[in-house]
């Protein structure tokens, strides 16, 4: 598989719902393909003991794992990338830092796309394309500008914020490579379940593209 495949539904963590273990188990038995590893306000130590233990649960399920922010937990942890918003360090820094990591980039417009492209990002998280109670200050993009943003870059793009069974139909048009999502998971009663019926949907709006085109 390669990049643009494995990010197709990138589940993100979030302790405030559930425990990381347990909803990253059931996220990936459900099909997730990439893992993100967020956590606000935890020492460094708990950080990297939990990044640990999701690295070979992930490792289990052949799907990546990413770390948000924390570059030292990521190399640490042995993680296949890290995730780097317009607040932590820059991207150019992070490939020199750790040239073998995947590195993605928040970006909230198209000028924000391109300049983490050409800083050498491997991907853009593109949002939040819809309101998300994950992040209330969230600046909302919409689907027009997630649009625009495929359009002018060529790394891989995931959108995020505010994604759900319902609207993901919507923003699968866009051209987006995958979705990242923590609420309609992770929030989920039955984690394992919402994964697949989100992979389902996806896998159905493919396939009714790919007949479209036929």
């Amino acid at each position: 598989m390669n990049l643009r495949d494995r990010l197709k539904l990138y589940v993100i963590t979030d302790r405030r719902l559930k425990d990381e273990e347990s909803s990253v188990k059931a996220a990936l038995e459900g099909g997730a393909t990439a893992i993100q590893l967020r956590i606000k306000n935890a020492s460094t130590r708990e950080m990297v003991n939990v990044a640990l233990k999701i690295r070979k649960i992930c490792n289990d399920y052949n799907a990546l794992f990413f770390v948000n922010d924390r570059v030292d937990i990521a190399l640490a942890s042995k993680a296949d990338g890290v995730h780097v918003g317009s607040e932590d360090m820059p991207v150019h820094l992070v490939k020199e830092i750790a040239p073998n990591l995947i590195v993605g980039a928040s970006a909230r417009s198209v000028e924000e796309a391109i300049a983490a492209e050409r800083a050498g990002a491997d991907y853009i998280g593109a949002g939040s394309v819809f309101p998300t109670g994950s992040k209330k200050d969230a600046i909302i993009i919409g689907l027009k500008t997630l649009q625009d943003i495929v359009k002018n870059v060529k790394i891989p793009v995931i959108a995020i914020g505010g994604i759900n069974h319902e609207n993901v139909r919507e923003v699968l048009k866009t051209g987006v490579d995958g979705i990242a999502v923590i609420s309609a998971i992770i929030g989920a009663k039955d984690v394992k379940k919402a994964t697949m019926e989100m992979i389902h949907i996806m896998n159905e709006a493919k396939s009714h593209k790919t007949t479209n085109k036929v």
